[in-house]
Order: C-alpha cells, then sequence, then structure tokens
C-alpha cells in the first residue's frame, strides 16, 4: 500500500511507513478550499488546509511524497489516516510519478476533499484565505504554522517547483503577520 501526501503528511507523518518517494500525480491542483474544524481551526472559526481539485490540464502536476505502507502496518495506518482526514476527506486511487524517472510510475491512494463534503470552503481571494489563515488556531496548531511548514516543505522536496497558490498565500499571510511585518 502506498499513500501519497499533498498536505502536512509531507512535513507530519506521524504513522509507521518503509520507504518514502518525491514525486507528483498529474490533473490536480493543490489549493487551500477545505475548512479545518478539528486540526487547524475550530468550528466556530474554521481554518483552511489543502485538498485537490481537478484541473483543467490533465497535464498539471501536484509534487509531494509517497510513503508505501508495510504490510504489517496497513491495517494500522489507514485506520489512523482515516481518522486524521475525517473532516470531509474521501480516499481516490491514482497513478504518481516518481521523481527518479529510472523508477516506474505506480499507483497509490490519496486524501481528497471534494465539493460534496460540508467543510468544503472552496474558492476565494488569496487575500480572503489569508485574512482566515491568520486568526485561525486548532489542536494541532495555528493555521499559518501549517502554510509556512508547507511551503518550506516543498521548497525542500522539489525546489524546482512554482506553486503559485501555495507561496502567493504564504507572502498574503506573512504580511499580515505580526511576526514578519516591519
Amino acid at each position: 500500500m502506498w499513500v501519497f501526501g499533498y498536505g502536512s503528511l509531507i512535513w507530519k507523518v506521524d504513522f509507521a511507513y518503509e520507504t518514502k518517494v518525491v514525486g507528483y500525480i498529474k490533473g490536480y491542483l493543490r489549493r487551500f478550499y477545505q475548512h479545518s474544524v478539528d486540526h487547524r481551526g475550530v468550528p466556530e472559526k474554521p481554518g483552511r488546509v489543502v485538498t485537490l481539485v481537478p484541473s483543467s490540464d490533465h497535464n498539471s502536476k501536484v509534487w509531494g511524497v509517497a510513503y508505501k505502507i508495510r504490510e504489517d502496518d496497513i491495517e494500522q495506518v489507514t485506520k489512523h489516516l482515516d481518522f486524521r482526514e475525517k473532516n470531509g476527506y474521501s480516499k481516490e486511487t491514482v497513478i504518481f510519478h516518481p521523481k527518479d524517472e529510472q523508477v516506474e510510475p505506480f499507483k497509490l491512494t490519496l486524501y481528497v476533499a471534494t465539493e460534496e463534503n460540508e467543510s468544503y470552503a472552496g474558492p476565494a481571494s488569496i487575500e480572503e484565505i489569508a485574512k482566515q489563515v491568520i486568526t485561525s488556531v486548532g489542536p494541532s496548531g495555528t493555521n499559518k504554522e501549517y502554510v509556512y511548514n508547507l511551503a518550506e516543505a516543498m521548497r525542500t522536496i522539489a525546489p524546482q517547483v512554482n506553486d503559485d497558490h501555495l507561496y502567493s498565500l504564504e507572502v498574503a499571510v506573512k504580511k499580515l503577520d505580526p511576526e514578519f511585518r516591519k
């Protein structure tokens, strides 16, 4: 079993895995279109976290990390991830393309929040999303920390990739963050 991390699973892996591989999936865009009421926000003040939305360009890429789960750990890891991603995420199977082109693409599982789930926030301007992010805090920490950690992790695993949505949001959040304003 392989699982794809494209959000906090890139830097906050809290399950046992055998191998990790950097690469991408095609046909999607990473967007901060999902409310978080259980990790980076609360029901009264939801945060925003990433999900994947279908792209009109079948060759668009979302970079992340694939984790191979040991056979003995599949049941435990699946239960853990089903609980962790309970706020509107469902599982899909897609083809993963490793960064190392010597390795053949393979199928894996990912968790995606679709428009039909109750916590789907949907599109908004980068500025609107930044205003929501800067003021949201949940059991897993501040929403701004999620944005900063994801941006830093992406620059580490895929420095050649310019994720416009993510990096524009990071800039907008920093403009509102007293720790970065001068």
